[in-house]
């Protein structure tokens, strides 16, 4: 059911990734996702030494045998990041699939990743950086259209524009996303040509996702309507649900804030606070428009088969249209 080169190149059961999260991409979580036969990504950035992300990668191969792939992350951060310390642990654990995003391609890693056999899968948000990413060797491109939920460029191109103009320029496969929370979403995106489909708006409320239990009800009462754009003006812009902290973001940008009074405000201790402790107005999640999909907590096999059956229901209700 719905094999592609994305499916054969993972080896994985569906061609579902579920997107990278900071602060939640962690063991349980990502385990969840491979064991339910999509690609889970755990997120290195989360971790503060060698020592703890090598223990974590640990924990993830006790909870599952299935594929998952690690994210290197290459977007502006309080904490400067060393991805280099990153690949000595990833390499020493046989890593075989890493996943970067950011705002470049990754030229000083994919020299590297290539050398240990890893298949390296770049994010972005537009043709011509899917195209670097094919030229220094990525195996995969995703591309995400602006109703994505976290990071969603400046280029402002919808899923339904940008995935096909991506297919039809690249040699590579492509992933793609963007407002894909469903069934309907996941087969419109193959039909795009996407060889496979990013998601994470849907899954944050799996009840393997850890976050607070009154902000997964949020989520699921939000709309359509209740996220929005903050970080453009330092050109990191990224979807988030609407809550105060976002607000203030977006006040504080119309008054020129500089760079770090911005992170400040969006910063990483918050979020974690929101998400343990339930404070609605702590922090800021990454949310897309298709949040207004989401409507029930289930464990994340329940989720991701769910998408599945029904887009293959839908697959047979066209085929004899």
């Amino acid at each position: 059911m719905f094999q592609t080169k994305v499916t054969e190149m993972l080896g994985i059961k569906y061609p579902i990734v579920v997107g990278t999260m900071m602060h939640l991409s962690r063991a349980e979580m990502v385990a969840a996702s491979a064991n339910a036969g999509a690609l889970g990504v755990l997120a290195s950035a989360i971790f503060q030494t060698k020592e703890e992300f090598r223990r974590e990668i640990k924990k993830l191969k006790g909870m599952t045998d299935k594929p998952f792939a690690i994210n290197l992350n290459l977007f502006p951060a309080m904490r400067p990041i060393d991805n280099r310390e990153y690949l000595e642990v990833i390499f020493d654990e046989g890593i075989k699939i890493v996943e970067t995003s950011g705002h470049k391609a990754p030229e000083e890693l994919a020299g590297d990743l290539k050398a240990q056999g890893i298949t390296l899968i770049h994010k972005c948000v537009g043709v011509r950086y899917a195209l670097k990413a094919q030229s220094i060797g990525a195996d995969a491109v995703t591309v995400v259209g602006y109703e994505n939920g976290g990071a969603t460029g400046t280029l402002d191109i919808t899923t339904l524009c940008l995935v096909p103009r991506v297919v039809d320029a690249l040699k590579i496969p492509v992933i793609g996303g963007g407002g894909v929370a469903d069934g309907r979403g996941f087969l419109a995106l193959l039909a795009l040509g996407a060889q496979g489909v990013i998601m994470g708006t849907s899954l944050l409320v799996a009840e393997e996702c850890p976050i607070h239990p009154k902000l997964k009800q949020a989520l699921i009462e939000a709309t359509e309507l209740d996220t929005m754009i903050v970080m453009r003006s330092i050109q990191n812009s990224h979807r988030v649900w609407v809550n105060e902290v976002a607000k203030k973001l977006a006040e504080i940008e119309k008054q020129q804030a500089g760079l770090q009074e911005i992170i400040q405000v969006a910063a990483g201790d918050k979020a974690r606070r929101m998400f343990q402790e339930g404070d609605l107005n702590a922090g800021v999640i990454s949310c897309g428009q298709g949040v207004g999909l989401v409507k029930k907590v289930m464990p994340m096999k329940d989720i991701i088969e769910g998408i599945v059956n029904q887009a293959e229901e839908l697959r047979k209700k066209l085929s004899v249209i």
